[in-house]
């Protein structure tokens, strides 16, 4: 099973180096945490989740607080291959997204391998072992480079909250893939009302109850600057807990 699973999970690889990549190669040193199921990966500061019922699947890191950027990076794509390392390297060149960070140890001298100012890939055992022909290598030696996210379907937007704290989750996201910016309307008010990020890729408004029997709109913006308008997204009759899909970035 183990073996079908990566086997899956490099074809992916391969094919997702068709897309043009936004930014030259960098290097950093990358290791594995949890087992070939994913299941340690779940959740993390990036609000996520359920990394499987949200469509990152086993294709997802976490990376140091440099790369993470006080949650900026939730979303973003990269590129990753092994260098240097001709014992354990393998040719293929994985596709992942940033879900989580990778905090400092402070049981570990100097803070262990996430402490800034370090470069860090903490990616789940199955991308791993796509770069790396063994669990026992460590921490291996790695090039990456950012590069646009293809998304199947439209970005999606998770209300949760309450009537009084209106929370979205914002995932899914192509392009560039890292959201920076996200605003809501409401089809009778008719006003853009700027959101504020809550934790990772969580966006709320403080008590704003009138939403609550309006359909809702959303402006997604991502870093490069990029952004995309989905009108009326969520009916009317919107429940929390409900999950809407909007349009998504071009993939060129």
């Amino acid at each position: 099973m183990h073996k079908v699973v990566v086997g899956v999970l490099i074809m992916m690889a391969f094919a997702a180096t068709s897309a043009v990549a936004q930014g030259e190669w960098d290097t950093a040193d990358a290791t594995f945490y949890g087992d070939m199921s994913g299941k340690a990966t779940m959740g993390g500061p990036c609000g996520y989740g359920d990394l499987f019922a949200q469509g990152y699947g086993l294709a997802n890191t976490a990376v140091s607080g440099v790369l993470f950027n006080d949650a900026e990076t939730c979303g973003a794509c990269y590129e990753v291959k092994c260098f240097n390392n001709t014992q354990h390297c393998t040719t293929t060149i994985a596709k992942m997204t940033v879900t989580s960070l990778c905090p400092p140890d402070p049981n570990l001298p100097g803070g262990g391998l996430c402490q800034p100012p370090k470069k860090h890939f903490d990616m789940s055992m199955a991308m791993y072992m796509t770069l790396s022909n063994s669990p026992y290598a460590g921490s291996i030696p790695i090039q990456f480079r950012r590069v646009p996210c293809v998304k199947m379907g439209g970005i999606k937007f998770n209300i949760k909250g309450n009537p009084w704290w209106f929370l979205v989750l914002v995932y899914n996201v192509g392009g560039s893939g890292d959201v920076s910016a996200v605003s809501v309307k409401g089809s009778k008010d008719g006003k853009w009302i700027t959101m504020e990020r809550e934790w990772g890729q969580n966006w709320h408004v403080m008590m704003k109850p009138e939403l609550v029997g309006q359909a809702l709109s959303f402006q997604v913006t991502t870093g490069d600057g990029k952004m995309v308008e989905s009108d009326d997204v969520a009916p009317a009759n919107w429940q929390h807990g409900q999950i809407f899909e909007g349009k998504q970035f071009p993939t060129n």
